[in-house]
C-alpha cells in the first residue's frame, strides 16, 4: 500500500537516506535505481558485514535488508545493528522472497520494523519506505515529548498538598492551578471528589481506605473534569507522616497534570497495537487476543473460531485506481467487517481479570493481518456452524458496492475457517490451517467460505512438495521433451513436430496440467523454456543427421519470454551451438497470451521474424481473434484449436468456424494446421475444407525423440496406417515439402517429391 500523499511527506527529508543491503548484484542495481528515481538517496552494501561497518560511520534514515545473504544474513545483521548505540529505533525493512509465517516472525523477533515480499512494483516499495519513515518520525516525536514531560515532572512539582487529622485537607496554590482554580479559592477534599467520575471515585475511595489502614504509600492517577468542562488526568503521590511517637498523623504529597503524558502513551500504544490505516487491531494485537482466547477456551472447555478473510483481486483495484483508492477501499472494508462481529477495541490483561467469568468474550474482534488480509476472532462458539454464520455475514457485507474516487467498485472475499482445538492448539496452527482453507476457496472460484479439513492440508503439502521437486527437476535431468509430428495428409509425410514438455519424476510422467501452471506461478517457466529451446535445437540437429530432417520444431513459449530483450540472442546462441538454421525453431504463443501482452510482445516478434524464426498462433479462434493483429504482426501460421476440430462432421457450426478460419488464413497468406485430430472423420472433413496440415493422436501421440524415428520407419515408410491409406485414395492429393525415410536401414533420406 502507498498511503502517502504530498502533504504527509512535508516532515520527511527531501531525499531520505536509504542503506540498501543485498548480496545479489542485479537486485541491488534494480532496487537502488528504482529508489533513486523516486527521490531517495541510496547507499548500497553487498553484505551484512559491510553494512554494519558503514553504520559505524554514517546513520541512514532507513535500512532495507535482504533476508537471505551468505555469511551474515539479514536476520543476524538486523539483530546486531539493534545492539549498536543510536540504532535502537532506526526503521528496518526486511526485503525477502519468503512469505512464510516462520520467516516473518523471525524478522520481527530480531528487531525488524516491517517486512516486504520482493516485487518489481517499485512504487509499492517506495510507498512502504515513506510510510515507515513517517511512523518512525511520529514515534520519535512522541518519545521526545514523553521524555521532556518526564524531566519537567522530576524538576518541578506541579503542586503539593497535605492532609492531617487536626488541620484537614489543604492544597497549595500550585495544586489549585492543577484543578483550574485561582490561588485564593478554596477547594476541599469533597470538592475534588466531585470532579471525579462516579465509577472511578468509588474505586479511589476504596484504595484510599486500604492505604490509610496500612499506612502505605499512595500512587495513583485520577481523571477529573474541571469547572470549564476540560477533562484532565492528575497523577497523585503521597506518603504517610508520623509523629514523635511513631504514630501516623496524616499524609503529604504532590500532584501533577499528566494529561499530555497519558495521551502520548495512548498514542504509542495505539501505534503498537492497532493498524494505522484502518484502526483495527494489528498483527501483534491479534496474536495477543488469540492466545488469550485459546487460554480461556482451554480452561472453559469451549471452542474458538478463527476466520482468515482475504480480498479477491484487490491488486486489480489497487493497480487501476491507485494506492490512495486502495487505502480507501481497505478502510471501508474494515468498517464493514467490524459490523459482522461484537468488535471490542480496547482489551487489556487487567480487564480480563476484572470483567468476570465471560471476560474472554471481550476479545472478539476483526483485525488487519496485513495487506488485504483480515482476521475475525470468535473467542467462544458452540460449533463450526457459528463460525460459518459469521463468514456468511462477512460475504454478505461485501456484496454492496463501494464508491471509491467516484468509481463504483465491487469486492469479494475468500474466507478460511479454523476451529480450536479441532484444527490446531496454537495461534500459528489456526492461522496456517485457516490459510489453507482460504486458498482452497480461491482455487475453486473465490467469493465463498470453507472450513479447514486435513484433506486440504494434504493437497497443500502435495503442491509444496511438487514445487520443491520442480525446482530441482532441471538439474536432475528429469525434464524431457516429447515430440508430436505435424502431418501433411495429402502427401502422407511429416512436415515438422511440436515439442511438448514432460516431467519424469520417480519413473512416472507428471501430467503437464499439474506442473506447467505451477511453473508459471513460480516463475520456473522461464528457465524451463530456455532449456526447451536449446534442447529442441539439439534434437533438430540429431534428426538432420539421422534422416535429413529439414523442417522446424515448434516450442511453446509463455508471453513473458517474448518480453525479454535477450530472446533473439538466446535463440541465436541455441541454433548456433548445434549448427542448425534459425528456421529450425518455430515459436508458438497462445492467442490469449499474445493479446494480453500485445504491446510488449510486438517488438520481439519483429526481431525474431528478421532472423528467420517463424511464429505460430496456438489455440487460434478461442481468444481475441482480430484482423488487426493478423495484418500487422509477422505471423506465419495459425493452429485451429481442438475444440473446433472435435465436432467436425457432427455439427455444422464447427465446420462453419473452421471454414472461416481457413479462408481468413489463406487470404492473409498464412499456413493453417489443425490440432487435436483423432478420427478419420475429422481428417476427411478438414481435408475437404482445404486444410491438409494436421496434428493429433490419429497420426501419433507425443513421443520421445527416438520413438519418432521408429514411428517414421514402421508407420510412414510402409504406409500401413489407416490415415495413409485414406490419403492414398485421394486422387486430388498434392505433394509439397517434407521428408520421409526411404531406407532407414542405410540412413538415406529422400525428399518426398512424389508418392510411390
Amino acid at each position: 500500500m502507498n498511503p502517502a500523499g504530498p502533504a504527509l511527506d512535508l516532515d520527511l527529508p527531501m531525499q531520505p537516506k536509504v542503506l540498501l543491503v543485498d548480496d545479489d548484484e542485479v537486485n541491488l542495481l534494480l532496487t537502488s535505481n528504482a529508489l533513486r528515481q523516486r527521490n531517495f538517496e541510496v547507499t548500497v552494501a553487498h553484505s551484512g558485514t559491510a553494512a554494519l561497518a558503514m553504520l559505524a560511520a554514517d546513520a541512514p534514515d532507513i535500512i532495507v535488508l535482504d533476508a537471505m545473504m551468505p555469511e551474515l544474513d539479514g536476520f543476524e545483521t538486523c539483530r546486531r545493528l539493534r545492539e549498536m548505540p543510536g540504532f535502537e529505533s532506526t526503521p528496518v525493512l526486511m526485503l525477502t522472497g519468503l512469505d512464510d509465517e516462520a520467516s516473518i516472525n523471525h524478522a520481527y523477533q530480531v528487531g525488524a520494523t516491517d517486512f516486504f515480499v520482493k516485487t518489481p512494483q517499485w512504487s509499492l516499495l517506495a510507498g512502504r519506505l515513506r510510510y515507515l519513515l513517517r511512523s518512525s518520525r511520529t514515534r520519535i516525536e512522541l518519545e521526545r515529548s514523553k521524555a521532556k514531560l518526564a524531566r519537567a515532572q522530576d524538576l518541578a512539582r506541579m503542586g503539593s498538598f497535605e492532609w492531617q487529622a487536626q488541620r484537614g485537607f489543604h492544597l497549595a496554590a500550585e495544586a489549585l492551578r492543577v484543578f483550574g482554580r485561582g490561588p485564593h479559592e478554596r477547594l476541599d477534599f469533597i470538592g475534588v471528589m466531585r470532579m471525579v467520575p462516579h465509577e472511578e471515585r468509588v474505586i479511589f475511595l476504596r484504595l484510599l481506605r486500604d492505604v490509610i489502614a496500612h499506612n502505605s504509600v499512595l500512587v495513583t492517577d485520577l481523571s477529573v473534569t474541571l469547572v470549564d468542562g476540560r477533562h484532565r488526568v492528575v497523577h497523585i503521590e503521597a506518603e504517610p507522616e508520623f509523629n514523635e511517637h511513631g504514630n501516623a498523623n496524616g499524609y503529604t504529597g504532590v500532584m501533577q497534570d499528566v494529561t499530555d503524558r497519558r495521551q502520548a502513551e495512548d498514542r504509542i500504544r495505539q501505534l503498537a497495537h492497532f493498524d494505522a490505516l484502518t484502526g483495527l487491531p494489528n498483527r501483534r494485537q491479534l496474536i495477543w487476543r488469540v492466545e488469550r482466547a485459546i487460554e480461556q477456551a482451554r480452561r472453559g472447555n469451549h471452542e474458538v473460531g478463527l476466520l482468515l478473510i482475504d480480498l479477491d483481486r484487490f491488486k486489480i483495484i489497487n493497480d487501476t485506481l491507485g494506492h490512495t483508492a486502495g487505502d480507501e477501499l481497505l478502510i471501508e472494508v474494515g468498517r464493514r467487517l467490524r459490523s459482522c462481529v461484537r468488535h471490542s477495541d480496547q482489551v487489556t490483561e487487567g480487564m480480563l481479570e476484572t470483567i468476570g467469568g465471560h471476560s474472554h468474550r471481550s476479545l472478539e474482534a476483526v483485525g488487519r493481518l496485513g495487506g488485504d488480509e483480515f482476521v475475525a476472532l470468535l473467542p467462544e462458539i458452540t460449533d463450526e456452524r457459528d463460525a460459518e454464520r459469521v463468514a456468511d455475514r462477512v460475504l454478505e457485507a461485501l456484496r454492496e458496492p463501494i464508491f471509491i474516487s467516484g468509481q463504483e467498485c465491487f469486492v469479494t472475499a475468500s474466507v478460511g475457517i479454523a476451529i480450536y482445538p479441532r484444527d490446531g492448539l496454537t495461534m500459528a496452527d489456526l492461522l496456517r490451517n485457516s490459510d489453507v482453507a482460504m486458498y482452497a476457496v480461491k482455487s475453486q472460484g473465490r467469493n465463498a467460505a470453507a472450513l479447514y479439513t486435513p484433506m486440504l492440508a494434504g493437497q497443500g503439502r502435495e503442491k509444496l512438495e511438487l514445487e520443491s521437486a520442480l525446482h530441482k527437476a532441471l538439474e536432475r535431468g528429469e525434464i524431457v521433451l516429447h515430440y508430436q509430428p505435424k502431418i501433411d495428409v495429402r502427401a502422407a509425410r511429416m512436415v515438422g513436430a511440436e515439442a511438448l514438455m514432460r516431467w519424469k519424476r520417480g519413473g512416472k510422467l507428471v501430467p503437464p496440467g499439474d506442473f506447467i501452471p505451477l511453473a508459471e506461478e513460480t516463475g520456473l517457466i522461464v528457465p524451463l523454456s530456455e532449456w526447451a529451446l536449446k534442447e529442441a535445437a539439439r534434437q533438430a540437429k540429431l534428426w538432420q543427421l539421422n534422416f535429413g530432417f529439414a523442417d522446424s520444431i515448434a516450442v511453446n513459449l509463455p508471453s513473458r519470454m517474448f518480453e525479454r530483450s535477450d530472446l533473439v540472442e538466446h535463440i541465436h546462441h541455441c541454433v548456433s551451438a548445434y549448427g542448425v538454421p534459425h528456421r529450425a525453431i518455430q515459436l508458438e504463443i497462445t492467442e490469449n497470451n499474445l493479446m494480453k501482452d500485445l504491446q510488449n510482445v510486438i517488438p520481439a516478434l519483429h526481431r525474431l521474424n528478421e532472423v528467420g524464426v517463424e511464429i505460430s498462433i496456438d489455440d487460434f479462434g478461442t481468444g481475441y481473434s482480430s484482423l488487426a493483429y493478423l495484418t500487422t504482426l509477422p505471423i506465419s501460421e495459425v493452429k485451429i484449436d481442438r475444440t473446433f476440430v472435435r465436432d467436425l462432421g457432427i455439427t455444422p457450426q464447427s465446420s462453419a468456424v473452421v471454414t472461416a478460419i481457413i479462408a481468413l488464413a489463406r487470404a492473409m497468406g498464412l499456413r493453417v494446421i489443425a490440432e487435436g485430430v483423432e478420427t478419420l472423420r475429422q481428417m476427411d472433413v478438414l481435408h475437404r475444407l482445404g486444410c491438409s496440415l494436421m496434428q493429433g493422436f490419429l497420426f501419433s501421440k507425443p513421443l520421445p525423440p527416438e520413438e519418432v524415428e521408429q514411428w517414421l520407419a514402421q508407420t510412414v515408410l510402409p504406409r500401413k496406417a489407416p490415415w495413409i491409406a485414406r490419403a492414398d485414395a485421394d486422387p486430388a492429393g498434392e505433394i509439397s515439402g517434407g521428408i520421409v525415410l526411404d531406407e532407414l536401414s542405410n540412413g538415406s533420406p529422400r525428399p518426398l517429391g512424389s508418392r510411390r
